[in-house]
């Protein structure tokens, strides 16, 4: 088995309609249209299977779509129930052995701190009673793995991105009683994946403890962008460091070291007293284009110039997520991608 590298080319990609109001308190309004300018750039490049909540949604959603100019040839509308939207979490992960695509359907427990996850931990099996691809359920040691989108990163040739924080502290634990081998032994037999790089702790605000998507990705093979906080005041200042000390002696299977490419933090941002995870790696790869949160902040202009440079035959577009960041999560951990 092998998991293909985000930039591969598309079959489409996966959202789920924003409908969990709690998750954006006093903020929600603004999220559905926030959606609509997103669906808008990714129709006009790849399909997008979208989830809805039941016949109502579906409704509400496509006006929206239709008022933002959305190509509504290449949305797929499925009513499917969810608690809430953050499918590279709760969405399954997609691997090829040889031509054959395979779904990876891992247990989902809401990051291992929220009780309202049922009907997420159903998505995968929903979705594909109408795709009918072959759904695997991962088991390590007698049990279903617990394994989330966003907690890891790949280079879809056998290398991958992770965190101490999030998968071996015993603060939302997902997986009780694995350690380091264990998961490397999961990322070997289900992702194809020979060597896993492990950074240390995530950023401030981050609601999953540690992932990776809001840290370190990878632009292709050999390249890594990871995040840099200059102001050595700040609590992201250190964990960020060490997370480049590792980058840096880092090297992938055949021994020879990554290019790593600083990319800047915007300063933090700060809501009813709360830090949240405003980070510009959590971009999403799409076919022809890259779509960047960006922060209303003086390293919008920086970072999306870093990233352009990193994907000279793409389109890179940032997308305001001020307001979508609220809710703990922006571009990448709404979306999911499955290749073609």
């Amino acid at each position: 088995m092998r998991m293909p590298a985000e930039w591969e080319k598309h079959a489409a990609t996966l959202l789920a309609w924003p409908h969990h109001e709690k998750d954006w308190p006093g903020k929600f309004a603004p999220i559905p249209w926030v959606y609509g300018e997103i669906i808008r750039y990714l129709a006009a490049h790849e399909p997008v299977k979208l989830l809805v909540q039941d016949a109502r949604e579906k409704i509400k959603a496509t006006a929206i779509l239709k008022r933002a100019g959305v190509n509504l040839k290449n949305i797929d509308l499925r009513i499917i129930p969810t608690n809430r939207v953050w499918l590279r979490d709760s969405g399954p992960i997609y691997v090829k052995t040889g031509k054959k695509k395979l779904m990876l359907d891992w247990k989902f427990t809401a990051w291992a701190k929220y009780p309202n996850h049922q009907l997420d931990n159903k998505v995968p099996a929903a979705l594909n009673s109408k795709d009918k691809i072959l759904r695997i359920e991962p088991i390590h040691k007698g049990k279903r793995v617990v394994l989330e989108g966003g907690s890891i990163d790949v280079n879809g040739q056998g290398v991958l991105l992770t965190t101490e924080e999030c998968l071996l502290s015993e603060i939302q634990c997902r997986n009780p009683g694995f350690i380091r081998r264990d998961y490397e032994a999961v990322f070997e037999k289900y992702l194809g994946i020979e060597q896993v790089i492990w950074l240390g702790r995530g950023i401030e605000g981050d609601d999953t403890h540690g992932h990776v998507d809001d840290l370190a990705r990878f632009t292709n093979e050999s390249t890594i962008v990871t995040v840099i906080e200059r102001n050595k005041k700040d609590a992201n200042y250190a964990p960020l460091q060490d997370n480049l000390k590792r980058l840096k002696k880092a090297r992938n299977q055949h021994g020879k070291p990554f290019t790593i490419i600083e990319l800047p933090m915007p300063r933090p941002l700060i809501f009813e007293g709360t830090r949240l995870p405003a980070s510009y790696a959590n971009f999403y790869i799409a076919n022809g284009l890259v779509l960047v949160p960006t922060f209303n902040d003086p390293a919008d202009r920086a970072a999306l110039s870093i990233l352009a440079e990193c994907f000279p035959g793409r389109e890179v577009i940032g997308i305001h997520a001020v307001d979508l960041v609220w809710g703990f999560g922006t571009l990448h951990c709404m979306s999911q991608q499955e290749p073609l």
